[in-house]
Protein backbone atom coordinates (compact mmCIF):
# COMPACT_ATOMS: atom_id res chain seq x y z
CA UNK A 1 0.00 0.00 0.00
CA UNK A 2 1.44 3.40 -1.05
CA UNK A 3 1.86 6.15 1.56
CA UNK A 4 3.38 9.36 2.14
CA UNK A 5 4.63 11.01 5.85
CA UNK A 6 4.53 14.54 6.75
CA UNK A 7 4.52 16.40 9.61
CA UNK A 8 3.40 19.72 10.41
CA UNK A 9 5.22 21.65 13.70
CA UNK A 10 6.31 18.03 14.58
CA UNK A 11 2.90 16.72 14.66
CA UNK A 12 3.14 13.54 12.24
CA UNK A 13 1.07 11.59 9.64
CA UNK A 14 0.66 8.37 7.20
CA UNK A 15 -1.47 9.59 4.44
CA UNK A 16 -3.17 7.36 1.94
CA UNK A 17 -4.88 7.72 -1.00
CA UNK A 18 -8.23 5.62 -1.39
CA UNK A 19 -9.53 7.86 -4.06
CA UNK A 20 -10.39 4.76 -6.07
CA UNK A 21 -11.90 3.12 -3.46
CA UNK A 22 -10.45 -0.21 -3.02
CA UNK A 23 -10.09 -0.05 0.79
CA UNK A 24 -13.42 -0.27 2.50
CA UNK A 25 -13.62 2.26 5.32
CA UNK A 26 -13.97 -0.29 8.18
CA UNK A 27 -10.21 -1.54 7.71
CA UNK A 28 -9.01 2.11 8.60
CA UNK A 29 -9.03 1.93 12.66
CA UNK A 30 -7.53 -1.49 12.38
CA UNK A 31 -4.88 -0.15 10.16
CA UNK A 32 -4.32 3.14 11.42
CA UNK A 33 -3.64 1.47 14.80
CA UNK A 34 -1.05 -0.95 13.11
CA UNK A 35 0.88 1.44 11.24
CA UNK A 36 1.12 4.13 13.85
CA UNK A 37 2.93 2.20 16.26
CA UNK A 38 6.24 3.90 16.38
CA UNK A 39 8.65 0.69 17.51
CA UNK A 40 6.77 -1.70 15.32
CA UNK A 41 5.74 0.07 12.05
CA UNK A 42 5.92 3.83 10.59
CA UNK A 43 5.10 5.44 13.63
CA UNK A 44 2.72 8.65 13.84
CA UNK A 45 0.22 10.80 15.62
CA UNK A 46 -2.20 10.17 13.29
CA UNK A 47 -3.60 8.72 10.29
CA UNK A 48 -5.39 10.33 7.11
CA UNK A 49 -7.29 9.00 4.19
CA UNK A 50 -7.98 10.52 0.89
CA UNK A 51 -11.14 10.13 -0.42
CA UNK A 52 -13.78 10.81 -3.17
CA UNK A 53 -15.91 13.75 -1.63
CA UNK A 54 -19.44 13.58 -1.01
CA UNK A 55 -20.06 16.88 -2.06
CA UNK A 56 -18.52 19.62 -4.02
CA UNK A 57 -15.00 19.84 -2.06
CA UNK A 58 -11.82 19.20 -3.67
CA UNK A 59 -11.44 15.53 -1.78
CA UNK A 60 -12.15 14.23 1.16
CA UNK A 61 -10.24 13.53 4.23
CA UNK A 62 -10.79 10.97 6.85
CA UNK A 63 -8.90 11.14 9.85
CA UNK A 64 -7.92 8.77 12.81
CA UNK A 65 -5.68 9.17 15.61
CA UNK A 66 -2.56 6.48 16.58
CA UNK A 67 -4.90 4.20 18.93
CA UNK A 68 -7.50 3.57 15.78
CA UNK A 69 -10.23 6.18 17.23
CA UNK A 70 -11.43 8.28 14.69
CA UNK A 71 -11.05 12.06 15.31
CA UNK A 72 -13.33 15.32 13.84
CA UNK A 73 -10.70 16.75 12.39
CA UNK A 74 -6.91 17.60 12.44
CA UNK A 75 -5.51 21.14 11.77
CA UNK A 76 -2.02 20.34 11.47
CA UNK A 77 -2.88 17.32 9.49
CA UNK A 78 -5.37 19.07 7.09
CA UNK A 79 -2.52 21.76 6.65
CA UNK A 80 -0.60 19.03 5.51
CA UNK A 81 -3.02 17.26 3.66
CA UNK A 82 -3.27 20.53 1.67
CA UNK A 83 0.07 20.45 0.17
CA UNK A 84 -0.18 16.80 -0.42
CA UNK A 85 -3.79 17.43 -2.48
CA UNK A 86 -1.42 20.32 -4.03
CA UNK A 87 1.56 18.23 -4.94
CA UNK A 88 -0.49 15.18 -5.83
CA UNK A 89 -2.94 17.40 -8.37
CA UNK A 90 -6.30 16.61 -6.24
CA UNK A 91 -6.71 20.47 -5.82
CA UNK A 92 -4.91 24.42 -6.57
CA UNK A 93 -3.40 26.89 -4.82
CA UNK A 94 -7.17 27.18 -2.82
CA UNK A 95 -7.85 23.77 -1.02
CA UNK A 96 -11.50 22.66 0.07
CA UNK A 97 -11.44 19.66 2.00
CA UNK A 98 -14.44 17.66 3.03
CA UNK A 99 -13.94 16.50 6.63
CA UNK A 100 -16.20 15.04 9.55
CA UNK A 101 -16.23 18.39 11.48
CA UNK A 102 -17.43 20.56 8.68
CA UNK A 103 -15.65 21.92 4.94
CA UNK A 104 -12.15 23.37 5.47
CA UNK A 105 -10.11 25.95 3.00
CA UNK A 106 -6.57 25.73 2.62
CA UNK A 107 -4.38 28.19 1.30
CA UNK A 108 -0.29 27.46 -0.16
CA UNK A 109 1.33 30.08 1.05
CA UNK A 110 5.01 28.89 -0.56
CA UNK A 111 6.61 25.57 -1.05
CA UNK A 112 6.80 24.62 2.75
CA UNK A 113 3.61 26.71 5.04
CA UNK A 114 0.05 26.45 4.42
CA UNK A 115 -2.67 28.35 6.21
CA UNK A 116 -5.96 27.06 6.87
CA UNK A 117 -9.33 28.28 7.96
CA UNK A 118 -10.08 25.79 10.88
CA UNK A 119 -13.96 25.03 11.75
CA UNK A 120 -15.74 27.83 13.63
CA UNK A 121 -16.15 27.42 16.88
CA UNK A 122 -19.71 25.41 18.49
CA UNK A 123 -19.00 25.64 22.12
CA UNK A 124 -17.00 28.45 24.13
CA UNK A 125 -16.65 27.76 27.86
CA UNK A 126 -14.53 30.95 29.28
CA UNK A 127 -14.58 30.46 33.42
CA UNK A 128 -14.62 26.93 34.79
CA UNK A 129 -12.47 25.26 36.91
CA UNK A 130 -12.22 21.21 37.28
CA UNK A 131 -10.87 19.53 39.98
CA UNK A 132 -7.96 17.41 39.91
CA UNK A 133 -6.71 15.55 43.54
CA UNK A 134 -7.98 18.02 45.58
CA UNK A 135 -6.76 21.06 43.82
CA UNK A 136 -9.14 23.44 41.75
CA UNK A 137 -7.58 24.63 38.28
CA UNK A 138 -9.34 27.32 35.95
CA UNK A 139 -10.02 26.00 33.15
CA UNK A 140 -11.66 27.40 29.25
CA UNK A 141 -13.49 24.86 27.07
CA UNK A 142 -13.77 25.06 23.33
CA UNK A 143 -15.07 22.57 20.35
CA UNK A 144 -14.04 23.67 16.97
CA UNK A 145 -16.75 21.92 14.36
CA UNK A 146 -19.65 20.06 14.68
CA UNK A 147 -19.58 17.76 15.60
CA UNK A 148 -17.21 19.66 17.49
CA UNK A 149 -13.24 18.56 18.24
CA UNK A 150 -13.09 19.08 22.61
CA UNK A 151 -10.45 21.59 23.87
CA UNK A 152 -9.54 22.25 27.52
CA UNK A 153 -7.55 25.23 27.65
CA UNK A 154 -5.79 25.53 31.33
CA UNK A 155 -2.32 27.91 32.13
CA UNK A 156 0.34 26.18 33.84
CA UNK A 157 2.66 29.10 35.26
CA UNK A 158 6.27 28.33 34.45
CA UNK A 159 4.97 25.49 32.08
CA UNK A 160 8.61 25.62 30.14
CA UNK A 161 9.97 24.36 33.49
CA UNK A 162 6.92 21.87 35.09
CA UNK A 163 8.17 18.40 35.52
CA UNK A 164 7.14 16.29 32.82
CA UNK A 165 6.16 13.54 35.00
CA UNK A 166 3.28 15.47 36.76
CA UNK A 167 2.51 17.50 33.61
CA UNK A 168 2.17 13.85 31.96
CA UNK A 169 -0.14 12.89 34.90
CA UNK A 170 -1.87 15.88 35.14
CA UNK A 171 -3.10 15.89 31.22
CA UNK A 172 -4.28 12.38 31.29
CA UNK A 173 -6.28 12.89 34.53
CA UNK A 174 -7.79 16.28 32.70
CA UNK A 175 -8.80 14.56 28.90
CA UNK A 176 -10.85 11.97 31.14
CA UNK A 177 -11.90 13.98 33.58
CA UNK A 178 -16.13 13.59 33.89
CA UNK A 179 -16.60 17.45 32.91
CA UNK A 180 -15.25 16.57 29.04
CA UNK A 181 -18.26 13.78 28.57
CA UNK A 182 -16.52 13.76 24.69
CA UNK A 183 -12.82 13.67 26.62
CA UNK A 184 -10.89 16.35 25.56
CA UNK A 185 -7.50 17.73 24.28
CA UNK A 186 -5.98 19.08 27.10
CA UNK A 187 -4.17 22.58 25.91
CA UNK A 188 -1.54 24.08 28.85
CA UNK A 189 -0.41 27.21 28.43
CA UNK A 190 2.17 29.69 29.26
CA UNK A 191 2.07 33.68 28.09
CA UNK A 192 5.96 34.33 27.43
CA UNK A 193 5.29 37.84 25.34
CA UNK A 194 3.15 40.19 23.84
CA UNK A 195 0.68 38.09 21.55
CA UNK A 196 3.61 35.32 22.21
CA UNK A 197 2.47 32.04 23.89
CA UNK A 198 4.25 28.46 25.03
CA UNK A 199 1.82 25.69 24.68
CA UNK A 200 2.06 21.82 25.14
CA UNK A 201 -0.90 19.49 24.42
CA UNK A 202 -1.80 16.30 25.52
CA UNK A 203 -4.03 14.82 22.77
CA UNK A 204 -7.03 12.21 23.18
CA UNK A 205 -6.18 9.35 21.15
CA UNK A 206 -2.46 9.16 21.22
CA UNK A 207 -2.45 9.46 24.93
CA UNK A 208 0.60 11.40 25.19
CA UNK A 209 2.24 14.86 24.25
CA UNK A 210 2.40 15.68 20.95
CA UNK A 211 4.94 18.12 19.23
CA UNK A 212 1.87 20.21 17.98
CA UNK A 213 -1.67 20.52 17.67
CA UNK A 214 -3.56 23.04 15.67
CA UNK A 215 -6.72 22.86 16.98
CA UNK A 216 -5.87 22.97 20.05
CA UNK A 217 -3.35 25.77 19.56
CA UNK A 218 -7.02 27.75 17.52
CA UNK A 219 -8.73 26.72 20.74
CA UNK A 220 -6.17 28.32 22.93
CA UNK A 221 -6.05 31.60 20.94
CA UNK A 222 -9.84 31.93 20.74
CA UNK A 223 -10.03 31.38 24.75
CA UNK A 224 -6.95 34.30 24.92
CA UNK A 225 -8.63 36.56 22.26
CA UNK A 226 -11.93 36.35 24.02
CA UNK A 227 -10.43 36.94 27.22
CA UNK A 228 -8.07 40.09 25.70
CA UNK A 229 -5.45 38.38 26.93
CA UNK A 230 -3.84 38.79 22.94
CA UNK A 231 -4.64 40.71 20.28
CA UNK A 232 -5.83 38.07 17.96
CA UNK A 233 -3.84 39.32 15.26
CA UNK A 234 -0.95 36.85 14.29
CA UNK A 235 -0.54 35.39 17.48
CA UNK A 236 2.67 33.14 17.33
CA UNK A 237 2.21 30.39 19.56
CA UNK A 238 5.62 28.58 20.79
CA UNK A 239 5.78 24.34 21.38
CA UNK A 240 7.95 21.63 21.46
CA UNK A 241 7.70 21.17 17.32
CA UNK A 242 8.04 24.36 16.16
CA UNK A 243 5.90 27.79 15.82
CA UNK A 244 2.46 28.16 14.32
CA UNK A 245 0.65 31.71 14.01
CA UNK A 246 -3.15 32.06 14.38
CA UNK A 247 -5.12 35.10 13.45
CA UNK A 248 -8.90 35.26 14.25
CA UNK A 249 -11.29 37.40 13.14
CA UNK A 250 -13.77 38.78 16.59
CA UNK A 251 -17.31 39.29 16.57
CA UNK A 252 -18.37 40.45 20.13
CA UNK A 253 -17.98 37.37 22.00
CA UNK A 254 -17.55 34.73 19.82
CA UNK A 255 -14.82 34.02 16.84
CA UNK A 256 -16.21 34.02 13.40
CA UNK A 257 -12.87 33.35 11.45
CA UNK A 258 -9.73 31.22 12.57
CA UNK A 259 -7.14 30.61 10.49
CA UNK A 260 -4.03 28.60 11.19
CA UNK A 261 -0.93 29.03 9.84
CA UNK A 262 2.84 26.95 10.02
CA UNK A 263 4.96 24.66 8.16
CA UNK A 264 4.62 21.19 6.72
CA UNK A 265 7.36 18.74 5.80
CA UNK A 266 7.01 16.34 2.91
CA UNK A 267 8.98 13.75 5.06
CA UNK A 268 8.73 10.10 2.86
CA UNK A 269 6.98 8.34 0.23
CA UNK A 270 6.91 4.89 -0.37
CA UNK A 271 5.17 1.64 -0.21
CA UNK A 272 4.36 0.04 3.24
CA UNK A 273 5.08 -3.74 3.57
CA UNK A 274 4.36 -4.36 6.96
CA UNK A 275 3.88 -8.26 7.11
CA UNK A 276 0.50 -7.95 9.85
CA UNK A 277 -0.90 -5.47 7.24
CA UNK A 278 -4.17 -7.30 6.39
CA UNK A 279 -6.13 -5.27 3.27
Amino acid sequence: MEFCKMNGAGNDFIIINNISGEISDDKWPDIAKLVCERHMSIGADGFMVVEKPDGNADFKMLFYNSDGSMGEMCGNGARCICRYGYEFGLAGEIQTVETTAGIVTGRRIDRLRYQIRLNDPSVIRLDETIEIDGTSYPCSYVELGNPGIPHAIVEIKGLKDYSAQKLFDLGRKMRYHKAFPKGANVNFYEMIGDDLVYERTYERGVEDFTYACGTGTGSLVTVLTLKGLVSGNHVRVQMTGGELIIDVDRDETTIKNLYLTGPTNMVAKGIITDDALQL
